[in-house]
């Protein structure tokens, strides 16, 4: 299983719509690299979903749920299904992520408008500990 991280504004499609909805498409990436990390997300993989606007915070966990396929409405992109696994005991914030400077090669810290990356297996054991009893 491989681990990613997906951002969204909260205000266009949060952890809480997620998780009324069940699943949703994730769709509108445009970026080549953010494109890449779609393209390599499988069935059973975890995404972490991180609130960009505001407080920019990891706010919950879904499932990829399909292979990725090509945009219907841009094939030259591609979209996945993602299905709501659950919230963290409480969210982690971009300031405490960037305070613990363990993941300052991490796109999430250099890049700041990429919108779906990896997710380094350190960041993954540091949530768990964060967080232990979310299904991370």
């Amino acid at each position: 299983m491989k681990y990613f991280l997906a951002k969204t504004d909260p205000e266009t499609y949060s952890i809480d719509d997620l998780d009324r909805d069940k699943k949703t498409v994730w769709d509108g990436v445009k970026n080549p690299q953010a494109l890449r990390a779609i393209r390599e997300m499988q069935p059973g993989d975890r995404v972490f979903i991180y609130h960009s606007m505001g407080d920019a915070q990891v706010a919950g966990l879904a499932e990829v749920v399909s292979a990725p396929r090509p945009d219907p409405n841009n094939p030259k992109l591609a979209v996945v299904d993602f299905a709501f696994v659950g919230r963290l005991d409480r969210p982690v914030t971009l300031t405490e992520i960037k305070a613990s400077h363990q993941f300052d090669d991490w796109a999430l810290v250099r890049q700041s408008r990429l919108s779906t990356m990896p997710s380094p297996e350190a960041f993954v054991q540091w949530m768990r500990k964060k967080c232990p009893k979310a299904k991370i």
